[in-house]
């Protein structure tokens, strides 16, 4: 099958730079003792997730259960929960899936650690716990080394959860344009976290893992950072919010659009707000990249003056957010020039529970 044959708006995955970018991320790694656990909400598609660890990936982190639910159910062995799962009807899952698959969640609360506890005791499952400590993001996470103490002493006593280690995400310099401001942050951060590792360490509790990381950064951490896991997501796919930073890694992701109408100062096309989302950069036109845009609930319109275009023409989209882009999809296309070679199901989009 050809692009061209595809009903617009499609999703498209450049397969030759989504593995150069794969590449660069080997790159990254190489040297530090960070082993790479991709974030699935980037892309919400189990195929990928597997294609991630047959490439060296050491598990597959997620931010929701439901999405925890789909990789075991597709054989992905090692998740990680990056999040809190607090709610009591979610327990019963979550301890059937820790039976199933090496599963670890994040905490911040001594009531949540127990119902946790109880929840794996029922079941007979076991689950590996990460305290999760606020590094500046200002949203979930406890705030004092002594607060990290006391829950990992906490679970250390309990005989259905292992006290895994730290998570520490720096989501507040992900997209931090002026590289002076995120590189001190980072330091700052790396500093913190090493601090707090010792400190924990030296009152006997040993930290297996430090978790944490992100597309925006990864390639300015030291080579001897205090992190174990990095949960990078992006680095596949990128986006506009991304190329803003000057990364090392290529544009792989578009959205293949028609255009409907024609205008002489315009061009209208089948893609919209519904479609692209407008959370972060705005989406951008390769063809038109400076041309003022305007947004819609099903269209976008270009102001382009005498373009030549004709309706049933087609254009590529750079998503403005990679992540929340692939989320409005049921499917992506791996491309290889103007090949399409697999069309993959996004099983996860929607399961925010």
């Amino acid at each position: 099958m050809q692009i061209t044959e595809l009903s617009t708006p499609a999703l498209l995955l450049d397969q030759t730079v989504m593995e150069e970018n794969a590449s660069i991320m080997k790159g990254v790694l190489q040297g530090t003792k960070m082993r790479l656990y991709p974030h699935y909400k980037s892309h919400k598609c189990p195929m990928i997730a597997k294609m991630q660890i047959d490439q060296g990936a050491a598990g597959i982190t997620c931010a929701k259960l439901g999405e925890a639910d789909d990789l075991v159910r597709e054989g992905i062995q090692n998740v990680v929960i990056a999040n809190q799962v607090v709610q009591q009807e979610k327990l019963p899952l979550l301890a059937s899936l820790a039976k199933r698959a090496q599963l670890t969640v994040c905490v911040d609360d001594e009531e949540n650690i127990r119902a946790l506890e109880a929840a794996m005791a029922a079941e007979g499952g076991h689950l590996g716990i990460l305290v999760e400590y606020e590094v500046g993001m200002r949203r979930c996470g406890v705030e004092t080394f002594e607060e990290v103490l006391r829950l990992a002493r906490i679970i250390s006593t309990l005989p259905h959860l292992t006290f895994s280690g730290i998570q520490a995400y720096a989501g507040h310099i992900s997209h931090e344009e002026d590289g002076e401001k995120r590189r001190r942050e980072l330091l700052r951060i790396e500093t913190e976290v090493a601090r707090l590792k010792g400190y924990l360490e030296e009152r006997g509790v040993p930290v297996f893992h430090v978790c944490g990381g992100s597309t925006g950064y990864c390639a300015e951490k030291p080579d001897d950072t205090v992190y174990t896991q990095l949960q990078a997501g992006s680095y596949l796919f990128m986006d506009s919010s991304y190329q803003a930073l000057g990364l090392p890694f290529r544009q792989a992701l578009y959205v293949l659009t028609s255009v409907v109408s024609v205008k002489p100062d315009r061009v209208v096309v089948d893609c919209g707000v519904k479609t692209l989302t407008m959370d972060q950069h705005a989406p951008f036109f390769p063809a038109f990249p400076d041309a003022e845009l305007s947004f819609s609930e099903e269209h976008t319109t270009i102001f382009a003056e005498n373009t030549e275009l004709l309706p049933g023409d087609m254009l590529l989209c750079v998503p403005g957010h990679c992540c929340t882009t692939i989320n409005t999809f049921d499917r992506i296309h791996l491309i290889q020039g103007e090949d399409v070679l697999h069309v993959w199901p996004i099983t996860s989009r929607g399961k925010a529970q």
